[in-house]
């Protein structure tokens, strides 16, 4: 049976799982545990404005073991929403496909009061290293990547904290300074990832990659 995030309650200590619906799955019933997020993306008007183009937008399942409350092992399926943008930026003397901007959604998994989200207690240090390959780039590998500051921006309605973390890259023989910009909080139960990278000279993308954090819908609307 597929189990909505947004149906499932606590249940005590009999091991059970209520639905709102009405139906009951047992702990101990066939079938992996589902969970679904809703996905999370910048408006189309901010997008446009930025001048960023989709790069990707997919919904994907992670899958794994988990051990429920009585030593119960019970499969878990995770559909995950990524929402990736670039833009082509002028710098070094051409144009390369230098900025980038992705927001990831993953659902709370909440079982009998117990977390089964992995990412949970994960730093924004930590979910950096998680998904910053989700986000494509001319730019190589960023290393020696080092936090540098912390600020505040009105996201879905609430402040949230910002971390700017700056790396290293190599392009055209040439090292470059990589600004990073990543958030992350729950929304709606689900765990949002929001983070944009850009060329450290490129002062205008720092300011767009802010509006696009500050655009996001969660959940998109169809």
């Amino acid at each position: 049976m597929t189990i909505s995030r947004r149906s499932l309650l606590a249940a005590g200590a009999t091991g059970t799982l209520a639905l709102t619906a009405g139906c009951i799955d047992v702990v101990l019933g066939n079938g992996p545990l589902e969970f679904d997020s809703d996905r999370v993306a910048p408006t189309d008007g901010a997008l446009e404005a930025a001048g960023y183009e989709e790069s990707g937008v997919n919904n994907d399942a992670i899958e794994r073991t988990v051990e429920l409350p009585g030593g119960v092992e019970r499969d878990v399926r995770a559909g995950i929403w990524r929402s990736v943008y670039t833009k082509a930026v002028d710098y070094l003397g051409g144009t390369h496909e230098g900025a980038a901007f992705a927001a990831v959604s993953i659902p709370g998994m909440t079982v009998a009061g117990r977390s089964l989200n992995p990412l949970d207690d994960m730093s924004n240090k930590e979910l950096l290293e998680r998904f910053l390959s989700e986000v494509p780039s001319d730019n190589g590998d960023i290393r020696n990547i080092r936090h540098d500051e912390s600020f505040g921006l009105d996201i879905l309605g609430d402040g949230r904290e910002v971390d700017l973390f700056v790396g290293e890259s190599d392009l055209e023989g040439e090292t470059v300074d990589i600004e990073i910009k990543l958030t992350s909080f729950d929304h709606d139960g689900d765990l949002l990832v929001i983070l944009g990278t850009y060329p450290r000279m490129l002062t205008a993308e720092s300011a767009n990659v802010e509006e696009l954090m500050e655009s996001v819908e969660h959940p998109v609307e169809s």
